[in-house]
């Protein structure tokens, strides 16, 4: 059985538990998955402070892992979209590791260019600088923000759901992509 050891770089165990749920479910039953939750840093990641402490906060928990009892993962996921830490962790770890964003930015371009749309304004330069790093900025046609955080969004789901919704239609039709 394969173990794939997926990181929440932010310390909301929520977000780690709905990680676990989400992954395991699309992965299947050949594969276990175990999440960990950041020791460290802040509950959800809006800035660049914060998503420095959770490249740190990422580290820190892939060490904890290697420290445990339990077996070596044969592959690593950061569960942040952004990525925070992904370059290091390649750096430090034998097992391949991907985020939740690079896995997305490949996908969306073997379908063409793609826009994101995210929460938190201050995502959009951030977003930028890793889809640059990852050689996807040619397939990116652009970053559609909206004002309120992740954590903001999570709070009030419905209207979460409406304000994105709105705003992928909004992307498609000013960035010209699906």
């Amino acid at each position: 059985m394969k173990r794939l050891l997926v990181i929440n770089p932010n310390t909301s165990e929520r977000v780690s538990a709905l990680l676990q749920t989400h992954v395991q479910a699309a992965a299947g039953l050949h594969v276990q998955v175990r999440t960990v939750t950041a020791r460290f840093g802040a509950p959800y990641i809006a800035d660049e402070a914060s998503y420095a402490v959770a490249a740190h906060a990422a580290l820190d928990a892939w060490a904890a892992a290697l420290a445990s009892p339990e077996p070596r993962p044969d592959a690593v996921l950061i569960g942040c979209f952004g990525d925070p830490g992904l370059m290091a962790l390649r750096e430090s770890s034998p097992a391949p590791v991907t985020g939740l964003a690079e896995a997305a930015f490949i996908e969306a371009a073997r379908h063409g260019r793609y826009a994101i749309v995210t929460g938190g304004e201050r995502w959009g330069p951030m977003l930028q600088r890793l889809a640059q790093a990852l050689g996807q900025a040619q397939q990116l046609a652009g970053i559609h923000t909206v004002v309120p955080t992740g954590a903001q969004l999570a709070a009030d789901p419905a209207a979460a759901h409406r304000l994105l919704a709105q705003a992928c239609r909004d992307a498609a039709h000013q960035l010209g992509v699906q």
